[in-house]
């Protein structure tokens, strides 16, 4: 599939490069006299420049980005100068883990200002290396162990800095159904999408898919091609193959098998982006314009998908469809994940008269969403609750920790528990879903009360429920909805421009 959406199994011819003439029209774009007349005047500071002379900057590159959706960005580099990557290394995490390189961002941040110097120095005489990532390990909800890799601190800093480029001309180009590691998008927005796609849509048949170890099996070939759809500054490619080819660190032994980038890394989600954004973004977009028969609605976070049909027709077509496009690039289907089940308004009543009982339910970014009837009326309504696997581990996971906290005083475990209920209801406090906080609610007393009767052999009898009850609600308020109606918001959004 082609950047305008047409189907084509084929690579996409290169554009040409903006480097005709003397005047490269993506300096132009950009507001900058040509290369050729700057040399003499290089080394000087671009601020000094007269106001109508400036670079417009990363501005300049989105407007062009937006205006022309062919073209190929030759002269990018020069915008990875000092300021930028100042400001991309006070953008990281400082208690975050540190590469293998062992620098901490305190660390760093001493003697901060000739650091940087040094790093855009080498970076734009292109002595910049890349050091391999640090594997380490942390547990999934099904049991199972998610590889991480942890960058160096310098590598970090560069790689912010090259996606806070590539996003201005990237997040011109990605689709609205888009949702994963974008800025300003969010997983709400994305769980907004779904549920008035579900409820205003002719929607049937619902299908969940996940692709079955993604960032691992990602092909380095086929991305840098993508990437060269619109980046034509090889220094910047360079500069991403360095990292993908740097391998990874585990104990003290070194790997890399020639395909994936690692999770963990700052750039990883732009490029998985990418990636999906030609392998899938584009072509769902011509198969449900030229194929469905029927309505399609698409929501994707990263690797994780649904997709919602009228017809089971289309419904089966593109799940086999799919399986052989992706298979092209390198990817599966994760068997155990990706399912095709009956689902709407219209799936519920005929299962209804049939007497085949209620429809399946789905997971999608921590929510199970089902076929349910609204208290008046009876009408369809689409019902989101708590994943009872994510409400089980966060439990367990505070039960251990009141255990480790059992003798602190009882003000600095209740602000603790505050902390983390205010953390939860974030999330999960939607239209409802009021149930489920009540249910974490009351797990959450019983469990603190439990510790606090083991403080002591006369906790039992002095620590009853309505005492627990007023300190609970001392440090911790009744549960309550916060967030809106999906389509109250995802119409806002909408209203206001947001795409």
């Amino acid at each position: 599939m082609n950047a305008r959406g047409k189907s084509d199994d084929r690579v996409l011819p290169l554009n040409p490069a903006n480097n005709g003439g003397t005047e490269p029209p993506a300096e132009s774009a950009e507001g900058r006299r040509s290369a050729r007349r700057n040399i003499k005047e290089s080394h000087l500071d671009r601020t000094s420049k007269p106001a109508h002379r400036r670079s417009r900057g990363l501005f300049g590159v989105r407007e062009t980005a937006q205006r022309r959706r062919d073209l190929r960005f030759t002269n990018l580099l020069h915008h990875i100068n000092v300021e930028l990557l100042t400001s991309s290394f006070y953008r990281l995490k400082k208690s975050a883990a540190c590469g293998v390189d062992g620098v901490m961002w305190r660390e760093y941040e001493e003697g901060l200002e000739d650091r940087i110097a040094d790093l855009h120095c080498r970076i734009h005489r292109g002595a910049f290396r890349a050091k391999p990532s640090k594997r380490v390990y942390i547990e999934k909800s099904d049991g199972r162990k998610r590889p991480l890799g942890i960058p160096s601190l310098e590598d970090k800093i560069v790689q912010h800095a090259v996606r806070t480029i590539l996003e201005c001309i990237y997040e011109e180009d990605f689709v609205g159904f888009s949702y994963g590691f974008r800025p300003r998008r969010s997983q709400h927005q994305a769980l907004d999408a779904l549920a008035v796609g579900i409820d205003e849509k002719r929607v049937n048949w619902i299908l969940d898919a996940d692709l079955e170890g993604f960032f691992d099996n990602i092909d380095r070939d086929w991305l840098v091609k993508f990437i060269e759809h619109r980046i034509g500054d090889k220094r910047i490619v360079r500069l991403i193959l360095k990292w993908l080819n740097a391998g990874i660190i585990e104990g003290t032994e070194w790997k890399d098998n020639g395909k994936g980038t690692p999770q963990g890394a700052v750039l990883s989600p732009l490029l998985a982006n990418v990636f999906l954004h030609y392998v899938f973004d584009l072509w769902i977009t011509h198969w449900r314009k030229h194929q469905a028969r029927g309505d399609v609605i698409v929501v994707r976070y990263a690797d994780d998908f649904v997709i919602g049909f009228e017809h089971e027709a289309d419904a089966r077509a593109c799940l086999e469809a799919l399986q052989h496009r992706f298979g092209k690039f390198g990817l599966n289907l994760h068997p155990e994940k990706t399912r095709l089940i009956e689902f709407g308004r219209g799936s519920a009543a005929r299962r209804e008269r049939e007497g085949r009982g209620k429809c399946e339910t789905f997971d999608f970014l921590g929510f199970t969403h089902a076929c349910g009837k609204a208290r008046r009326g009876g009408r369809f309504k689409l019902v989101r609750m708590t994943m009872a696997k994510r409400l089980c581990r966060t439990l367990a996971a505070i039960k251990v920790e009141l255990e480790r906290r059992r003798h602190d005083r009882l003000g600095k475990t209740g602000r603790w528990l505050a902390s983390v209920v205010r953390g939860w209801r974030q999330y999960y406090a939607v239209p409802g879903n009021y149930d489920r906080l009540e249910q974490f609610d009351q797990a959450l007393r019983r469990l603190w009360l439990r510790q606090i009767r083991r403080r002591s052999q006369r906790g039992r009898k002095g620590w009853t429920w309505p005492r627990l009850s007023r300190v609970y609600r001392r440090y911790i308020p009744k549960p309550k909805i916060l967030h809106p109606w999906p389509n109250i918001r995802h119409h806002a959004r909408l209203r206001a421009g947001a795409v």
